[in-house]
């Protein structure tokens, strides 16, 4: 039962991080900037999430 639960965790996780990366591309901030959320949504994915949500969303 577990395992079930575990993976519609992942998918949410990973669909809220295809629509945060999408965000980040239509942003208007510079190429860096863009580069820099990205990797860190892909390099944690959870935290990297909380933190562009809290600190970068309207930001780029």
């Amino acid at each position: 039962m577990g395992f079930e639960y575990g993976g519609i965790l992942g998918i949410i996780i990973l669909v809220l991080d295809i629509w945060a990366i999408l965000q980040i591309i239509k942003g208007g901030g510079s190429t860096g900037s863009k580069v820099l959320w990205i990797l860190v949504i892909l390099l944690l994915p959870v935290i990297g999430l909380i933190i562009w949500f809290l600190a970068g969303r309207g930001r780029v």
